[in-house]
């Protein structure tokens, strides 16, 4: 502590009353509780997380990257600073893996599975659990589709003129794309003489745009959450045979967070544990980003705005970086 010096001050010339031993004692003690309340404000904001600010691993989709805003637009009122590091999942776990990030809000399982077994297997990651609940992937018909019968992948192959023996799925060399040609080489479901035509994401919806608009049934790889499902009325179907995974397609959306930095970080690992949304949710405003191409400040902005009870849940118990409230401070940058 710096001790500065001051010129001395006069003596006043009247005299003033001795104080009583009981006075004392209690202008000691009055003196004693704020020097302690200080002290314990000042200990809160030193202390409870080491660090002003986290970074975000972030791939280049729409989900995480909303997500991700939103995060930020709550971060930065609190007192803190948001990095984002644009690089893949699989690049993810690795910089999470050796401290260069943080958290990562698209933990995608069982899709990203080696990758996660990997990080956790050298202690280098804590699971906070699933930020979205609903989540799913699998074997998808428009709504026309679904509603004329076919609810199971088991349906398809008896269907199998009418969609022209031809599945539609994302790009050739990603795990789900290996989940569907590894189907097909086994024959699961009477796929064995189907086509698989890989594209593009954006490839393969324009597909999916276009049977639309003809009523023409297609079949296609669909996942929630997604812009897909509300646009297209998308039904993601029964699995029995566990193409996409068990429990037909349900998938894990996890955040995942550097172990050291979820050590050194409790109030900010604790506002990371309780972000969650739901499927339909996320569903929504990637709609509102990824196909609208809304302004990302402004979606998250305004989806914020309008889920006060979710803000209220994210940030039980949280505090700003200098021990305040932490809802006040966001609701009043909103």
């Amino acid at each position: 502590m710096t001790t500065r010096s001051h010129p001395a001050r006069p003596r006043a010339q009247a005299s003033r009353p001795a104080l009583t031993a009981p006075a004392l004692a209690a202008a000691a003690l009055t003196t004693a509780a704020l020097t302690t309340a200080a002290l314990s404000s000042a200990a809160l904001a030193a202390d409870i997380d080491r660090d002003d600010g986290m970074t975000l691993v972030v791939p280049p989709w729409p989900g995480v990257t909303v997500k991700s805003e939103i995060l930020a637009q709550i971060l930065t009122p609190l007192g803190y600073s948001v990095e984002r590091q644009e690089v893949s999942s699989t690049v993810g776990y690795n910089t999470l893996t050796t401290g260069d990030s943080d958290a990562f809000l698209a933990g995608w399982l069982p899709a990203q599975q080696d990758s996660y077994d990997a990080a956790m297997a050298a202690g280098a990651i804590t699971d906070l659990g699933n930020n979205v609940t609903g989540a799913r992937m699998g074997f998808a018909v428009p709504g026309y589709v679904y509603d004329a019968g076919i609810h199971s992948a088991a349906d398809l192959a008896a269907h199998a003129e009418q969609f022209e023996k031809t599945f539609y799925s994302i790009e050739s060399g990603s795990t789900v794309g290996d989940f569907i040609n590894a189907a097909v080489d086994k024959d699961v479901y009477g796929l064995g003489d189907w086509d698989v035509m890989e594209s593009s994401t954006p490839g393969m919806l324009s597909e999916v745009r276009a049977a639309e608009g003809d009523q023409r049934w297609i079949a296609f790889y669909g996942w929630t959450p997604h812009w897909m499902v509300p646009e297209f009325d998308v039904h993601i179907l029964d699995d029995p045979e566990e193409v996409y995974g068990g429990n037909n397609g349900a998938s894990d959306v996890k955040t995942i967070v550097s172990s050291a930095f979820a050590e050194a970080n409790p109030n900010l690992t604790r506002l990371l544990d309780q972000l969650a949304f739901s499927a339909d949710e996320q569903s929504e405003f990637i709609l509102d980003y990824g196909l609208n191409k809304r302004d990302l400040e402004d979606v998250a902005h305004d989806w914020l705005k309008t889920h006060p009870e979710h803000l209220a849940d994210f940030l039980d118990g949280v505090t700003t970086r200098d021990g305040g409230s932490a809802l006040e401070a966001v609701e009043a940058s909103l």
